[in-house]
């Protein structure tokens, strides 16, 4: 297949699964920002890549509403799917942190247990645990 048939192709693919009032979560390349993952709402497709998000969590500077943002397709992703309540960590086992309204990777603190998610990568159009991820980098 061609660079422009895939192109298109994954534009007809982000476009079907990022239709309006489309839970996802979003990542901002901004300072402070970086490597955290957003809840949002999506509004409406802004050409062929890009979108209006709303985000569930980040307001306005006013506090007059929900803060709306545009982003490419590289920066949303779906929600992860639920997993099963863990009762507990393994030490050094990836998780996320819900920190400052965002799940982020990056932040070595003490966190409450309800404040944590089994890490989860969007690779190739699939949720992939991160021990599953490790296991075939390891492997192939």
């Amino acid at each position: 297949m061609s660079i422009t048939k895939e192109v298109k192709a994954s534009d007809a693919t982000a476009q079907k699964m990022f239709s309006k009032g489309t839970l996802v979560e979003v990542s901002s390349d901004d300072d402070g920002f970086e490597g955290a993952w957003f809840a949002a709402t999506i509004v409406k497709a802004v050409g062929k890549d890009k979108f209006l998000v709303q985000y569930q969590s980040l307001r306005t500077d006013d506090d007059s509403g929900f803060l709306r943002e545009e982003f490419d397709t590289l920066h949303i992703r779906p929600c992860p799917p639920e997993t099963l309540v863990v009762d507990h960590f393994s030490l050094f086992e990836e998780v996320d942190a819900l920190y400052n309204d965002g799940w982020d990777t990056d932040e070595e603190i003490e966190f409450k247990h309800s404040d944590l998610r089994p890490h989860q990568d969007w690779i190739d159009g699939k949720w992939i645990m991160a021990s599953q991820a490790l296991m075939k980098l390891l492997y192939l």
